[in-house]
């Protein structure tokens, strides 16, 4: 099995966050995440770049820190809202996607979420309350509250 060695420029699923060095299989490598641009390939050079970029991001990361945990205290504590058709009985046509709840979260409490920081419990497909877990930071996650009202 071939390997190659990669640098992630933006945070790919189960993979890692920029700048991470990974090795994953030669196909993986040509056929996805270099064409896409997700990853360039690996060098000496490129290894000096990516020790000033891992650096300058900790110190970012540590006045982003307190923001998140401030911004981890407003989600938990406020409950965003997402109106969506429904049937009898709460039944929602179609589900609660993450991108609406980012949307929600995002009027309700203020600041920008991507679709990629939420995680559902499943499909939400009943009118309710219903909690989703919130990645605000690269160590910090919030159980955020939303409430799911069906309209005729």
């Amino acid at each position: 099995m071939a390997t190659r060695k990669l640098i992630l420029n933006q945070e790919v699923d189960r993979l890692g966050a920029a700048g991470d060095v990974v090795e994953v299989k030669a196909g993986y490598a040509r056929n996805l995440l270099i064409p896409r641009g997700w990853a360039t390939p690996w060098t000496p050079g490129a290894q000096k770049q990516i020790d000033a970029l891992r650096k300058a991001r900790q110190s970012r990361q540590i006045a982003d820190r307190d923001e998140a945990l401030a911004l981890k205290g407003k989600l938990e504590s406020t409950t965003a809202r997402i109106e969506m058709k429904a049937g009898k009985g709460g039944r929602l046509f179609g589900a609660v996607t993450p991108a609406l709840v980012a949307e929600a979260l995002a009027t309700a409490v203020g600041g920008e979420f991507d679709r990629r920081q939420v995680a559902l419990p499943g499909h939400v497909k009943t009118a309710g309350l219903h909690t989703a877990t919130v990645r605000v930071h690269d160590e910090i996650t919030a159980n955020a509250k939303f409430e799911v009202v069906g309209k005729a």
